[in-house]
């Protein structure tokens, strides 16, 4: 029989190793909530905890793409009902003193709290979160769709949404994985003239199925003369962790065009300073977004019809998932979804309290 005071978990034990556990479910503090998780991304970003980099100590869950509902409220939680359902993202609170936060842009906290990173995420039936990084999740999205969007989704929104181009412009989203294939839909649902950069004429059929304009084969074409040929791009949006490809697309922004860097390459992205002054174009980086920015992410991909290309595994397949994802096995992103329909309904006939 299922124990309700026990959940289960997958916690990253050494690097590049997962094991399911069980623990103690507890309560929330001050300024928690209790989450009982329903489905949780797995991003590249997990690879920081479950590889062991950036100091983050074994043993940590994984996971900050997670969808789930409340059902414990801790002390001094305002806003927040039981069972209402919530997301928590990559960000998932600030310190709200640090020179960032005090300029009013907490997306650059010096001192965050990170789902996965500085706290236990999501690959796990429980969750305990601060109430101040909760993302407001529609019901009328899937839990395993809305997963991907609160930072796959998210970082491409924010990127393309802030990037500056405008209704008309050229832009180009570099690579069609995980990050690129929601990049173009949001990329032609915000009214861009659409190009799609990757490997290999395979790719066609896919980037402009999800409604690219121009599919580009860097295999067979030369990438900045394509882009200049069509007036230059105003965007590039790096989606695919390779610094040679991104560095090949600057040469084919417009003027004043910018490179717009979301994925994180293994090795230094060279530029040619003489592409950067002769056009004043540039290159950037973005990180996600905040917890409005999340909400509005899921509003725009609920009313255009954006969604992730999933595949989902079981909790206990979270290192197949995981090591799938390293490997860029999934189509395309992968999520775990959480349980039985009888083991999560052991875990919600839990008493649930909200505390004062």
């Amino acid at each position: 029989m299922t124990n309700p005071t026990m959940y289960r978990a997958v916690v990253a034990t050494a690097p590049g190793k997962l094991e399911l556990v069980e623990r103690p479910i507890t309560e929330p503090g001050h300024g928690q909530v209790r989450i009982q998780v329903e489905a949780c991304g797995v991003c590249h970003s997990d690879s920081a905890t479950v590889e062991g980099f950036a100091g983050v100590p074994f043993p940590r869950v994984p996971g900050h793409e997670v969808v789930g509902r409340i059902d414990a409220i801790g002390a001094g939680v305002q806003g927040w009902t039981l069972g209402q359902r919530v997301g928590v993202g990559f960000l998932a609170g600030e310190d709200g003193t640090c020179p960032s936060c005090r300029q009013g842009d907490p997306v650059t906290c010096q001192n965050p709290v990170i789902s996965g990173m500085t706290v236990d995420g999501g690959y796990a039936e429980v969750m305990i979160a601060e109430a101040r990084g909760l993302v407001r999740v529609p019901e009328a999205l899937d839990a395993v769709q809305a997963a991907p969007l609160l930072c796959a989704g998210l970082t491409t929104f924010n990127a393309l949404r802030n990037s500056g181009a405008q209704a008309g412009d050229v832009v180009a989203i570099h690579g069609l994985g995980g990050l690129g294939h929601l990049g173009v839909q949001f990329a032609r649902k915000m009214g861009f003239h659409t190009v799609v950069i990757a490997r290999g004429a395979s790719k066609a059929e896919m980037a402009l199925s999800l409604g690219a304009h121009r599919y580009i084969d860097a295999t067979e074409e030369n990438v900045a003369e394509v882009l200049r040929s069509m007036g230059g791009a105003k965007v590039v949006l790096g989606t695919a962790p390779t610094a040679q490809g991104m560095a090949e697309t600057i040469p084919g922004l417009s003027a004043r065009g910018q490179l717009v860097v979301v994925a994180v390459p293994g090795e230094p992205l060279s530029v040619n300073a003489t592409d950067l002054i002769f056009g004043a174009r540039s290159v950037t980086g973005a990180l996600t977004g905040t917890v409005i920015d999340n909400e509005q992410t899921l509003a725009f991909a609920s009313l255009q019809g954006i969604e992730a290309m999933v595949e989902t595994f079981p909790l206990e397949q979270a290192q197949e998932a995981y090591d799938r994802m390293m490997r860029a096995d999934v189509r395309l992103r992968a999520v775990l979804a959480m349980g039985t329909p009888e083991r999560l309904g052991a875990l919600a006939d839990r008493p649930v309290q909200q505390r004062p």
